[in-house]
């Protein structure tokens, strides 16, 4: 299927590892121009030249999306350099999980930063370029605790849930102007960190994550792949979506009980 992406420009925050990176080289290669950014210049830069060795038009702008002086300037450079923006993919976070009564003030006001102002600065910044494109997309990822929290998911959880109402909320108010926003919310997807708790118990990471997935009891009895959860961000981003909003998917093998 043609997502007829090409020429179009995509934002997509927290870009240069993992899920990140995985949504950008999917929309390079479906001929998008794509602007990234993320705290770590040097992964950040590698990350972009990947992508422009595939041929992509590649923006990388070293920002911490917790702090709104960074996202403005990472908004506005994608901008100059393209005069259009016609999606954005709020993807930057972290897992933090913690009972509730060992999360400390700091810790919630960090997580929340993060995780959910940031996504709102985004949009707050992003929108009027969609206005003059003549409508767009916004894709928030979260994760499946939005939906299903369970004991010592905080500050995460509650974060995410927040992105989840902000997500039907914009659908809303962004509709008429025909700007989507939807959510796709992540299971278990192999990633760098599962890796690295591979390499700490000493087994291959095939392993762990057929141990890991069997003992979640992930109905499709495996962890899914980073380009799996970047093709489903890649459809909502472009107009083969374009009667969808206002949802959030699931993208977890199954796995959580909530539809």
């Amino acid at each position: 299927m043609d997502l007829q992406l090409s020429g179009r420009v995509v934002l997509v925050t927290g870009g240069s590892e993992g899920l990140g990176a995985a949504v950008c080289d999917r929309l390079v290669r479906e001929g998008a121009r794509v602007a990234l950014c993320a705290r770590n210049p040097r992964r950040l830069e590698d990350t972009a030249a990947t992508l422009r060795s595939l041929g992509g038009e590649v923006l990388a702008v070293p920002a911490d999306v917790s702090r709104a002086e960074d996202l403005e300037r990472f908004v506005s450079a994608a901008h100059e350099r393209w005069g259009r923006v016609d999606a954005l993919v709020n993807n930057a976070g972290s897992a933090s999980a913690k009972a509730f009564l060992s999360v400390t003030d700091a810790e919630w006001e960090e997580d929340l930063q993060l995780k959910l102002f940031a996504a709102m600065r985004a949009v707050r910044l992003t929108v009027p370029h969609l206005r003059a494109a003549g409508g767009g997309a916004i894709v928030n990822v979260l994760s499946i605790k939005a939906k299903e929290p369970g004991k010592n998911t905080t500050p995460s959880s509650v974060s995410r849930a927040a992105g989840m109402a902000l997500t039907k909320v914009l659908s809303k108010e962004l509709g008429p102007e025909g700007i989507r926003v939807n959510a796709v919310l992540v299971g278990m997807i192999e990633s760098g960190q599962w890796e690295r708790r591979a390499q700490a118990a000493g087994k291959p990471p095939e392993v762990l994550y057929a141990e890991r997935s069997r003992e979640a009891g992930v109905p499709l009895g495996r962890m899914g792949r980073a380009e799996e959860f970047a093709d489903v961000v890649a459809f909502l981003v472009s107009s083969r979506a374009s009667y969808v909003t206002g949802t959030a998917i699931n993208v977890d093998g199954g796995l959580s009980g909530a539809v």
